[in-house]
């Protein structure tokens, strides 16, 4: 399936809109990376979209990637050292496991914003919104 099938202009802001709420909790920052195609591990691809999207560099290495190749149907959801010091894989799993079952519904776009809350409300715990944080990242969703 392509992305631009998914990702109408609505679909778009719905999921900008799910970005802004959980970062409106939380100084963590959420992305969302659309790739058509992902030969071989969407964990390495999503590690090198991470770094290339320049989210390491956070000032508290608190950065969310969704990953997605849609024509592979393949995702990943991946966080900065800073989060991961303080969720283990087994969070990381939980995530995927409810986007994934959005996903297998047809549901996409629901269930990338499921995994965008999730991912807000988890990073909160650990990393509240203070008075002067500043959006370190673009809430758009990046597409190759």
């Amino acid at each position: 399936m392509k992305a631009e099938k998914i990702f109408t202009p609505e679909n778009r802001k719905k999921v900008r809109d799910a970005i802004a709420e959980a970062e409106a909790i939380t100084s963590g920052e959420i992305r969302v990376f659309v790739d058509d195609r992902c030969k071989g591990s969407e964990l390495d691809h999503a590690a090198d979209v991470f770094e290339k999207l320049g989210m390491h560099k956070t000032e508290a290495r608190n950065g969310v990637l969704i990953y997605i190749s849609m024509e592979d149907h393949k995702f990943a959801v991946i966080g900065d050292k800073g989060i991961h010091e303080h969720v283990h894989d087994e969070f990381w799993q939980e995530v995927r496991d409810e986007m994934q079952e959005e996903f297998r519904k047809g549901e996409i776009i629901h269930g990338l914003v499921m995994g965008i809350r999730h991912a807000g409300k988890a990073l909160s715990s650990w990393f509240p919104r203070s008075g002067d944080d500043k959006d370190e990242l673009p809430n758009t969703i990046a597409f190759r």
